[in-house]
């Protein structure tokens, strides 16, 4: 340990005052990174993310497409292949499903607005754009996972 004796400068603080620097301080700095990282794209609806799903019955899915563009479903409404509809044999018009391809985990969300599929096989019918979305179009069918959407009301 070091010890300074009491009439070093510091002790008696003969010391000469530090001179201020004459230049202005910059307004501001602004930090610029090197090398700025892409930021991650949100998921495409991310209150998706905090829906409420219940699975209910799946299993094999076709599609119908262009050749019945104009028809009326049987909610009324014109069928659109490149909309992202359903026909299901007992859920009321409007319900929101997510069908998933559990072969390749893509999801698609389809409303339902006609009746169908009329055969026993299968548990719905896709629009032809959903069926692309879930890679399902180019095989004609597959199988797929339904879940509705809860709205949040409940029938209690």
């Amino acid at each position: 340990m070091l010890v300074a004796p009491a009439s070093s400068a510091i002790a008696e603080s003969k010391l000469a005052p530090v001179k201020q620097a004459e230049t202005p301080a910059p307004a501001a700095i602004i930090a610029v990174p090197a090398n700025p990282t892409p930021v991650a794209a949100l998921p495409q609806s991310l209150e998706q993310d905090t829906q409420e799903f219940e699975a209910i019955k799946g299993g094999t899915a076709s599609f119908y497409g262009r050749e019945l563009r104009g028809n009326r479903t049987a909610s009324g409404e014109r069928f659109n292949p490149d909309d992202l509809t359903a026909a299901h044999p007992s859920l009321p018009f409007g319900t929101m499903l997510r069908v998933t391809n559990p072969r390749n985990g893509d999801s698609v969300m389809v409303r339902v607005n006609d009746r169908g599929p009329f055969h026993s096989n299968r548990v719905i019918d896709l629009s032809e754009a959903a069926a692309k979305e879930i890679g399902i179009a180019r095989m004609g069918s597959g199988k797929v996972e339904l879940a509705v959407l809860n709205d949040g009301t409940s029938d209690e």
